[in-house]
């Protein structure tokens, strides 16, 4: 396991374990946006969730030292796991004293328990391996039922909450942007978004839906070449060039009110609009899709089942399980797309065509008089250019 070969392996100035430019941050995401391959992730995340690992796994991380526990037992997360399979080590549950102990840019070292910067012990915890996270996962298993209870009665206590918002559409902006009748493409920075996109080339070409990037889904449609027509969330997740596209910005604000992100947007030059909710962006995007006429709303990167609600870890994805309940049939996950989708006209039947056509007029015109006519005439030019051409030799 190269888990283990890490730990026992030595690096060229004899010390053991694994070493890297620490860099910091409580919020993994944040973090994610400054990591450089090689260099040591030291966060703060309890139960690291799939996204968050497969981000840090992207950034070839050295390795990965968390101040939380990365497996809490509350539900089986899927993120320890990830990093596990892609050789990351992980120290996990060494306390927040880290970022007292360790400074941005500090050489870190991670050798079994323990991290240093140069001699001095930093920071001490627990290593994950396969056995102790299988363990946990296990732990977090048998007391699956108490987070299902939990996310029902969050369930019940959004639908109370925002009854008119998804029961009515009261609630939801006005906007420029005309969905009528229109295939709606929302991109969230989440699940195989890359792979997602990249499959759907052909859809999106043909089918010209409005793009919607959900905060850093907005990077994510430019980042594969396109311009987002609507950028919805809190803003804190995407980058000022993004914002500056020329695409409608909805701002995503608590449901009193208050819209930290708009500040942000102002300052840019750019006009936005709020939406007051108390869903995740996600769910804003998807309603706002819905009640604006679209005919199609197709997800990507977006959560679609029970495990990856749970896997989520946040209380407010019981408004996601609602928000899906509301779109209803409109709504079709990016995988069910790229399955059932095919090109209208295929590039093979495209060239059949185009041959079988030309060889009909061909023949149409070989058994028509004027056919023979422009033969014999085209016939005559050719022999007259072959003689005035072997006349200069």
């Amino acid at each position: 396991m190269r888990l283990a070969t890490l730990r026992r392996g030595r690096r060229s100035d004899g010390l053991p374990g694994v070493s890297g430019v620490a860099r910091l941050d409580r919020r993994t995401k944040d973090l994610t946006k400054r990591l450089r391959p090689g260099e040591i992730a030291v966060i703060d995340h309890v139960d690291i969730d799939r996204v968050s690992a497969d981000a840090l796994v992207t950034c070839k991380v050295a390795a990965v030292v968390n101040a939380a526990p990365s497996i809490s037992g509350r539900y089986p997360n899927l993120g320890p796991e990830i990093l596990l399979a892609a050789g990351i080590p992980l120290l996990d549950s060494v306390g927040t004293d880290v970022f007292a102990q360790v400074r941005e840019g500090d050489a870190l070292r991670v050798d079994g328990d323990t991290a240093y910067a140069g001699d001095r012990v930093v920071a001490k915890g627990v290593p994950q391996d396969a056995e102790a996270i299988q363990a946990a996962m296990a732990e977090a298993r048998a007391g699956l039922h108490t987070q299902l209870e939990a996310f029902a009665a969050n369930t019940m206590e959004y639908l109370l909450k925002e009854r008119a918002l998804l029961l009515d559409g009261i609630g939801v902006p006005d906007v420029r942007t005309d969905f009528a009748g229109r295939h709606a493409l929302v991109v969230v920075r989440g699940y195989d978004y890359r792979e997602d996109l990249a499959v759907l080339r052909s859809y999106i070409r043909e089918y010209r839906p409005i793009l919607v990037g959900v905060d850093g889904g907005a990077d994510a449609l430019v980042e594969a070449g396109y311009t987002p027509d609507v950028i919805v969330g809190d803003m804190d997740s995407v980058t000022d060039g993004t914002l500056r596209c020329g695409a409608e910005v909805v701002v995503h604000a608590y449901a009193d009110g208050r819209a930290p992100g708009l500040q942000r947007v102002q300052d840019l030059g750019v006009a936005a609009v709020v939406f007051p909710a108390a869903g995740t962006s996600e769910d804003v995007a998807l309603l706002l899709a819905d009640e604006k006429g679209a005919s199609l709303i197709v997800a990507v990167g977006t959560h679609a089942t029970l495990v990856e609600f749970l896997d989520k870890g946040r209380q407010g994805m019981a408004s996601t399980f609602l928000t899906r309940l509301r779109v209803g049939g409109k709504l079709v996950d990016a995988k069910g797309v790229s399955r059932l989708y095919r090109r209208r006209i295929s590039t093979l039947s495209l060239i059949l065509l185009v041959t079988s056509t030309l060889l009909a007029m061909a023949a149409a015109v070989a058994v028509s008089s004027a056919g023979r006519a422009y033969g014999a005439f085209f016939d005559d030019q050719w022999h007259s250019f072959l003689f005035w051409f072997t006349s200069l030799f």
